[in-house]
């Protein structure tokens, strides 16, 4: 129900996903009417009898609206009913309301939001956080690597995926004292074998594909993410307004418009969109709120794939296995808060 556009967007792109996914089933979460038009044998109905709108403030979303279609939808990965929740609407909302229900695995402080953006190498660079969180300490940034590097485990079937730490310089010596730290505590990791820290990377190297992850906070991860969709659709509107110019620019727009379709495809955000809310008791999925169809069924195989690979056993393994090095950050946290 959420998002820019509701189930005209929605329902295509459940019926898109069901062709092409004839193992899977659908719970269609939301009002009634609303849902009535869509038939499928695998495919089933659950009611709610309200909707959290896109500028709803987080509290009323949380603590008044109660039958919504988001928290409904989020208490059937609870319940067991569902393996993964996917959700166009608040993010904000979305998140709170998955904290809330669901509740944050052992050992991490806060979700975050991870998706995929296109890079050179032809295939994608993994960035977390994307704004949920946008102030982190070190801590929360070592989180979000170990988190990252169980999703991209999953996505690439890479069990050592490696992962960099963003920062305004490759060197160690760069950054402010949160990224500093955050560098001490990766190579740490890196040296008991929790992680593949391939050490500081800037901002080009995230479209450049350098590592497969990148870990940043979340207003620096948004900021990135919007750059990468602004992008695309500039290239989108130069394409459209050189055919329709002069006999010079149209010669012109014909002989590069093969080159500029194929980067714009690469570049085009509805191929990733769908981002992994990760550190919950349950996989929970974002999508764009002003997905079309084709972007929200993008979002519906990610989730299906996380919930097939068993990507939240993954991200719990790799939180065991780092337990005593975060047990040891929350520690010395506590001593430098008394």
């Amino acid at each position: 129900m959420g998002g820019d556009h509701g189930a005209t967007i929605t329902l295509p792109a459940c019926r898109a996903f069901l062709d092409t996914h004839p193992e899977a089933r659908l719970l269609l979460v939301g009002k009634a009417e609303a849902l009535a038009g869509f038939s499928h044998p695998r495919a089933s109905v659950v009611n709610a009898a309200e909707v959290v709108a896109m500028d709803d403030p987080i509290e009323v979303a949380l603590r008044r609206k109660k039958d919504s279609s988001m928290r409904v939808a989020i208490e059937q990965v609870k319940s067991g009913a569902a393996h993964a929740a996917v959700s166009a609407g608040n993010t904000g909302a979305l998140m709170a309301i998955a904290r809330y229900v669901l509740k944050t695995l052992d050992a991490i402080d806060r979700p975050a939001i991870a998706t995929q953006l296109p890079n050179a190498k032809g295939g994608a660079t993994t960035v977390l956080d994307l704004g949920a969180n946008v102030d982190c300490s070190a801590e929360h940034l070592f989180q979000f690597a170990v988190m990252g590097s169980a999703l991209v485990s999953v996505l690439n079937n890479d069990e050592s995926p490696s992962v960099g730490l963003l920062n305004i310089g490759e060197e160690v010596i760069k950054g402010n004292e949160i990224i500093k730290k955050t560098g001490e505590l990766l190579r740490s990791a890196a040296k008991s074998g929790d992680l593949n820290f391939y050490g500081n990377v800037e901002g080009n190297d995230i479209f450049s594909g350098v590592t497969d992850i990148v870990v940043c906070d979340g207003f620096v991860g948004n900021v990135a993410l919007k750059t990468t969709e602004g992008l695309a659709s500039m290239i989108g509107g130069f394409l459209k307004a050189e055919f329709s110019r002069n006999i010079f620019t149209k010669m012109v727009a014909i002989v590069a418009y093969g080159v500029l379709k194929a980067f714009k495809y690469r570049l085009d955000h509805r191929r990733y969109n769908g981002a992994a809310l990760l550190g919950l008791r349950g996989l929970v999925f974002k999508s764009h709120g002003s997905a079309d169809a084709y972007a929200f069924e993008q979002a519906l195989n990610k989730a299906y794939d996380a919930a097939s690979h068993n990507l939240l056993g993954k991200v719990q393994a790799r939180i065991a296995h780092a337990a005593p090095l975060l047990a040891a950050m929350a520690e010395d946290a506590q001593i430098a808060t008394v």
